[in-house]
């Protein structure tokens, strides 16, 4: 008898497993939203969040960040969000709001790229102009 931690005993098949991939897409988003927030029971409550990410996944989209109320990261189902408050500019929302957040969450993925790109392009002109 010849095992060890690591070889396979005869007559067993391989146990490996594979994982399935992620269902969840996660879009960055900041911002900070106060948010009225119906939970699963149907108790409303007043929530104000440091947004970080917008989550799409099957049939669900949470919006998660730092939550001033429980000191800690949650994430929000969007379908529940009753009322949300751009801190911002103070718009208050109550239709559309998945909309609204995906719109908010494209924007600043290109201001990013757009300042990525300008970055880039002034470190190559500091570089082709040498030292001064």
């Amino acid at each position: 008898m010849n095992h060890n931690a690591f070889s396979q005993p005869e007559g067993r098949r391989d146990m490996t497993f594979e994982t399935a991939p992620s269902v969840w897409r996660t879009l960055p988003l900041d911002g900070h939203f106060d948010l009225v927030y119906e939970d699963a029971t149907g108790a409303w409550s007043n929530r104000s969040l440091d947004a970080r990410e917008l989550k799409l996944g099957l049939g669900r989209t949470l919006l998660g960040g730092i939550d001033a109320r429980r000191g800690g990261y949650r994430g929000f189902r969007v379908d529940r969000i009753r009322r949300l408050t751009d801190g911002a500019t103070g718009e208050r929302i109550e239709t559309g709001i998945l909309d609204r957040l995906l719109g908010r969450a494209e924007a600043q993925r290109r201001a990013d790229a757009l300042r990525i790109r300008r970055q880039s392009r002034a470190r190559r002109r500091a570089v082709m102009a040498g030292p001064a």
